[in-house]
């Protein structure tokens, strides 16, 4: 039989709040994190609106020793740094506590890329010097180099790294067991815990900080996610953009932010007198094998990944008491989930409350999965169900109860939380009262 994984600390770091008792405070309020973007100048671009987290809410020095090192973090890498740091306040985990070997990091991340304005500016300013402008239309690449070579800064290039965030969590947090980097675009967060979680039944590691981040609110990025039609234009009303199960909803709104979990085994949360938060039982990760950017119709992959994630905790379906959708907006992905959880419940899933915490925080990417991982902990703890806010018009392919734009005080013990990401990617995880 093997060892229950206790969650002990949670860190968030989100568009609406910092820190688990403002996080839930947030949740509960049903406060939206969604304004114009303030980041870099928007204009002309379709969409202009994102859920941002102001520089001023936020001194990521005041976690990082030395603070010098500030400067080699992306933005994201600087969220999961703070997160990780909230997590383990949270836990009560002290160094005395656990051999340095024995504590794992597993973290869900973007992939290589421009991750910042500074790298976006330094590498667009040498592809320009390097373009020549006249009638050959051709590249010049060892100008290129030469401008590269002035213009951007090596440490910059290497945040762009996804492992980055995980190898600065665990430098900060002293952890030298196995360190992980989950890069499955919008499950990454989630498939993260889940490979925490193993690396403990596994006995690789007695503590795990597990999580996921993004910061993709860059012209990059906004631009990237537009031209595929998944961004909500509502720009003239950006509180009200992000609208999941919604008949009106128009795409989701991107977000940044990041969510660390500190699991641990049982026994050892036990023997150091932990409060344990709630028990991490369960997940599975699925595949569509379809298409990238679209769910298979049927929902088979997500109905799947949902009926694993049940008997991969020993719950049936009547055990399930409240589900924290994927949700994020766009018509197929509400559309398809909520196939996938009729499948995978049947005539329960009637019964079951269901809602997007995106309509609030909006779509953190890669961090997604991990805040609501964190969203779901604390609602159980708190007994509240988080709402589905914007939602006005019923979709007659989205019928389940979405806890329309109120929180709803009620009790419950067992929660799953859904990820669907590009590429196909479906991942499930479980989480019981302790």
């Amino acid at each position: 039989m093997r060892e229950r994984v206790a969650i002990t600390g949670l860190g968030v770091v989100a568009p609406t709040a910092i820190g688990a008792l403002a996080f839930s405070a947030a949740l509960r309020e049903g406060r939206s994190g969604v304004g114009p973007i303030s980041a870099f100048c928007c204009e002309g671009f379709d969409t202009r609106i994102a859920a941002e987290i102001a520089s001023s809410r936020l001194c990521v020095g005041d976690f990082v020793v030395p603070r010098k090192m500030v400067k080699h973090m992306s933005r994201a890498t600087q969220f999961a740094v703070v997160a990780a740091a909230l997590a383990r306040r949270h836990s009560g985990l002290d160094a005395r506590d656990v051999d340095s070997e024995r504590i794992g990091v597993c973290i869900g991340a973007g992939g290589m890329g421009p991750v910042d304005m500074d790298m976006i500016s330094s590498q667009a300013k040498a592809i320009i010097e390097a373009a020549r402008l006249d009638d050959t239309s051709e590249f010049d690449i060892p100008a290129f180099a030469r401008a590269y070579g002035r213009r951007v800064n090596p440490i910059v290039s290497l945040r762009g790294l996804p492992n980055l965030a995980a190898a600065h969590v665990a430098i900060q947090q002293g952890a030298r067991g196995p360190n992980s980097t989950i890069t499955t675009a919008c499950t990454s967060g989630t498939q993260a815990i889940a490979q925490g979680m193993r690396m403990i039944q596994q006995g690789d590691a007695d503590v795990v900080f597990a999580g996921g981040t993004d910061a993709m609110v860059n012209p990059v990025g906004v631009l990237g996610f537009s031209m595929l039609g998944t961004l909500s234009r509502a720009n003239d009303a950006p509180a009200a953009a992000s609208r999941p199960f919604d008949r009106d909803r128009d795409g989701f709104v991107i977000g940044e932010g990041a969510g660390i979990v500190v699991l641990e085994r049982e026994s050892m949360a036990m023997a150091r007198r932990a409060t344990i938060l709630a028990e991490a039982a369960g997940c599975a990760v699925t595949c569509d094998a379809y298409r990238i950017t679209d769910e298979r119709p049927d929902a088979s992959g997500g109905a799947r990944a949902i009926a694993l994630a049940l008997a991969d905790a020993d719950a049936s379906v009547a055990d399930v008491q409240y589900i924290n959708a994927h949700g994020t907006g766009t018509l197929m992905n509400d559309r398809v989930e909520t196939r996938a959880i009729k499948v995978a419940l049947g005539i329960h899933a009637f019964q079951v409350p269901v809602s997007s915490t995106k309509s609030m925080i909006g779509h953190l990417l890669a961090g997604a999965g991990a805040v609501e991982y964190v969203a779901t902990t604390l609602a159980m703890m708190d007994d509240f169900l988080p709402p589905t806010i914007n939602y006005e018009h019923l979709d007659p392919e989205c019928d389940l109860d979405y806890v329309p734009n109120y929180a709803r005080g009620k009790r419950f013990d067992v929660a799953l939380t859904n990820s669907f990401g590009f590429g196909g990617q479906n991942a499930c995880a479980l989480i019981r009262r302790w």
